[in-house]
């Protein structure tokens, strides 16, 4: 028998990593052969919703990272339920490499790279869609309140609502949403709609993306729409903008802690004491502006603006999709351009840019943002970027400087960073130099002014929000 729960949690992964059994601590499950050891992973995704979890007893459903035709059983962890639900191989190359990262991420990030259309593909993820919909089904208790994130399952709410329709269900949408003549190209494109009008309330990042959500419903479907609330099927469906942040309390303490602070100093040390340390930390994505990035930072060495080794690039480039070949044709271009730089202006020792090819812990990021004088953040498309948000609060200095790029949905909250069109190298050369050049005083003002409102808008505000106003929803 399932223990039913009055709120649940739908997203493509699970709050938790598996670690081997030796490693001390975590939660055992299974015996014998079958046994597993589990533990919570960060994020501020569950950080945000682990104190509702515990509070009402809790289910989040998701997959548990390891492929195979049969999901480990449901388990308990830390106060929340946790209901895996099996992803195979198969499942991984179609559902989600394919329909989900080739398919519909390219396309909502402003068509950046091509997106892939496959017929096989678009069934594989309805499949998924359908089995993570029943999984929700099952564990919801009478009347619960159900929440689905990202755009891996946008066709769940519909289905949920189909086996369920006394749940009240809310979507987030962590990526843009495109504007109608680019969603337009989507084969899928009325389920994909009909699949979000399934909830009661659509979350986006940005106004302008509800706006587009709005606009799409009432072009595609010819539903009408009154302010944010669309009329469909005899229901109401509300969509608005409710921007992600981030723990701020846990980057403030990791900023705090001596052993990051003598950190920060150390990776200063490391990389020669230069004057200006600019950093970048990104997935390895051809959404986040690292080309132009680096080939900025390449016109400002050759100009003489920049010069090595008073200046050095720091770029953290985290694996990322590595089998889709989107991301292996970037990994090849970012590492040549890298080496370019390098071979041009290097010396024995000194690189112009140390690349990093690698996944770092919370604490060693951190030291790097405290490391760091300049941080760059220029995506070319993005829902949010939450790097952003994590420099500012680690910055208890109140020193650094941040470039932003007007696409990244930070922008529109973070209006004291050095903003910059990241299509345009020109422009981006131009708020980098006025990052290293600001005057200090200057400097502290615009971090201080951005820290004060990330404290106001933390990732608990930010669900608070959106659960207030989905359970005010009708």
């Amino acid at each position: 028998m399932v223990d039913r729960s009055p709120f649940v949690v739908v997203a493509n992964r699970l709050p938790v990593d598996e670690i081997p059994n030796d490693t001390p601590g975590g939660r055992v499950t299974g015996t014998g052969d079958q046994q597993r050891r589990w533990r919570r992973s960060p994020g501020g995704l569950v950080t945000a919703l682990h104190p509702v979890l515990v509070e009402h007893h809790g289910t989040w459903i998701g997959w548990a990272g390891t492929p195979g035709d049969v999901a480990p059983e449901p388990f308990e962890l830390d106060g929340i339920n946790i209901h895996p639900v099996p992803l195979s191989e198969d499942d991984l190359e179609r559902y989600y490499e394919g329909q989900s990262n080739a398919t519909i991420w390219p396309l909502y990030h402003d068509n950046v790279e091509p997106p892939v259309f496959r017929r096989r593909w678009r069934e594989a993820y309805r499949v998924v869609n359908r089995r993570y919909a029943e999984a929700a089904a099952a564990v919801a208790a009478p009347g619960a309140t159900v929440w689905v994130q990202d755009y891996q399952l946008q066709l769940v709410p519909a289905m949920l609502r189909e086996l369920r329709p006394d749940l009240k269900i809310g979507f987030f949408l962590h990526i843009p949403f495109p504007p109608i003549e680019l969603f337009m190209q989507l084969p899928q494109r009325a389920e994909v709609l009909r699949g979000l009008l399934g909830a009661d309330l659509v979350g986006f990042q940005q106004r302008l993306a509800a706006q587009n959500f709005l606009r799409l419903a009432k072009h595609l479907l010819g539903t009408p729409y009154h302010g944010n609330v669309i009329e469909y099927e005899g229901r109401q469906v509300k969509a608005d903008a409710f921007p992600i942040s981030i723990d701020v309390g846990e980057m403030e303490r990791l900023a705090d802690n001596p052993l990051v602070r003598e950190r920060a100093k150390q990776i200063r040390a490391e990389l020669g004491d230069p004057k200006t340390v600019i950093l970048g930390v990104d997935r390895l994505d051809y959404t986040k502006g690292i080309e132009h990035r680096l080939k900025a930072f390449r016109e400002l060495l050759a100009a003489g603006k920049l010069t090595v080794p008073e200046s050095v690039m720091v770029q953290v480039a985290t694996p990322s999709r590595e089998r889709v070949e989107h991301y292996q044709a970037l990994r090849i271009k970012v590492e040549r351009e890298v080496g370019r730089i390098n071979g041009d202006f290097g010396r024995v020792g000194v690189p112009a840019v140390h690349y990093l090819h690698q996944s770092y812990s919370r604490s060693e990021l951190a030291a790097l943002y405290c490391a760091a004088d300049v941080m760059m953040v220029t995506p070319l498309r993005d829902g949010m970027n939450l790097v952003a948000k994590e420099y500012v609060a680690a910055r208890l200095d109140h020193g650094g400087a941040l470039v932003l790029s007007e696409f990244a949905g930070a922008a529109g909250e973070m209006r004291q960073a050095f903003l910059c069109n990241p299509h345009d190298l020109d422009a981006v050369k131009d708020a980098l130099m006025r990052a290293v050049t600001v005057d200090q005083h200057e400097a502290r003002r615009r971090i201080g002014v951005m820290q004060r409102h990330l404290r106001r808008h933390d990732v608990a505000r930010w669900a608070s929000d959106f659960l207030t106003e989905l359970g005010a929803t009708s």
